[in-house]
C-alpha cells in the first residue's frame, strides 16, 4: 500500500510539454516554484519549507531544506491541495523544450537518481534530497553529474528532459558511457562513475568535455538529447556573436546596401 498522496496525471504538448494533475479531495502536489501553470477552483496554494515529504521537528525540515538548497534549488517549494467537493487539477509547465517524464516510484523500487535541475513536481510524500557520488573520480570530476537530485518514496514523480528522450534498459554488467549533461535520470541499482576521454587531442580538440559518464546496469536510463547548459551556451553565444555573424553574412550585406 502507497504511503504517499496517490495522483493522477495527463501529459499534454509535443515539444512544449505541461502535465496536468488529478487531485481528489485532501489529495496534494507538489511543485518546484516558478513550474505552476493554471488550476480549477477549490485548490488551495500553499508555501512550503523544505520539500514537502514526511519529515517531523524543526530539525527535519531545516535538513531537508538545506538538502534542495545545496542542488541550487529555492528553499521552498509550493503545496497544491484539494480542499473542494470531487476532483480538481492543476497544471504544470515545462520550463524549456522538451519532454516531461513521468515516474512511479512504486513500480521502480522507491527511489530514483536525476539532474539536479529536472525535478517538476510530485505527490506529497515523495522526499526530494541530494545523492553524493562516493567515489572521488566522480566528485572531483564530475561536473554537472557531481551532486544529484534524489527521489524517494511510493508515489508519482515527474521529472523535465531537454530535447528528445530516449529510455534504456541496462542489463546487469551492460555499461554505457554519456556526456554527464545528457543523463536526465536512472534507478538505484546503476553503478554511477566518471571517467577521463584519454589523448590530448581529443581533450583540446574534440569539442566535447573532458569526462564520460559511465553507468552500469542493471537498471533503467533516461537520456536527454539537449541538456539546458548546452542549450543555455549557444543562446549566449548567438545573443553576442550572432548580430555580428549575421551581418558579415552575404544576406547580411544585402540588407545593408538598402
Amino acid at each position: 500500500m502507497r504511503s504517499n498522496h496517490e495522483i493522477d496525471y495527463r501529459i499534454q504538448g509535443e515539444e512544449l510539454q505541461c502535465v496536468e494533475v488529478e487531485l481528489d479531495p485532501n489529495e496534494t502536489v507538489v511543485a518546484e516554484a516558478g513550474s505552476f501553470m493554471m488550476m480549477q477552483e477549490g485548490i488551495q496554494m500553499q508555501t512550503i519549507f523544505g520539500d514537502g515529504s514526511n519529515q517531523t521537528g524543526l530539525m527535519g525540515k531545516l535538513f531537508s531544506a538545506g538538502k534542495r538548497l545545496l542542488t541550487g534549488e529555492s528553499l521552498f517549494m509550493t503545496a497544491f491541495t484539494n480542499i473542494g467537493q470531487g476532483k480538481k487539477w492543476v497544471t504544470f509547465a515545462a520550463p524549456y523544450p522538451g519532454k516531461i517524464i513521468p515516474i512511479d516510484l512504486y513500480h521502480l523500487g522507491g527511489k530514483m537518481i536525476c539532474q539536479k535541475d529536472s525535478f517538476l513536481c510530485a505527490a506529497k510524500g515523495v522526499s526530494v534530497g541530494i545523492e553524493f557520488q562516493r567515489k572521488l573520480g566522480t566528485g572531483l570530476f564530475g561536473g554537472e553529474g557531481f551532486i544529484m537530485q534524489k527521489l524517494e518514496g511510493d508515489g508519482m514523480a515527474f521529472v523535465h528532459a531537454g530535447g528528445h528522450v530516449i529510455e534504456k534498459t541496462l542489463q546487469p554488467g551492460e555499461t554505457l558511457k554519456i556526456d554527464t549533461g545528457c543523463i536526465v535520470a536512472f534507478t538505484r541499482d546503476i553503478d554511477y562513475d566518471i571517467q577521463f576521454i584519454g589523448g590530448i587531442r581529443n581533450s583540446l580538440f574534440g569539442g566535447e568535455g573532458f569526462f564520460f559518464a559511465i553507468l552500469k546496469g542493471p537498471g533503467k536510463v533516461w537520456i536527454q538529447s539537449l541538456p539546458i547548459s548546452r542549450l543555455a551556451s549557444k543562446l549566449v553565444e548567438y545573443g553576442v556573436g550572432g548580430a555580428q555573424k549575421e551581418q558579415g553574412s552575404i544576406l547580411g550585406g544585402l540588407l545593408q546596401g538598402q
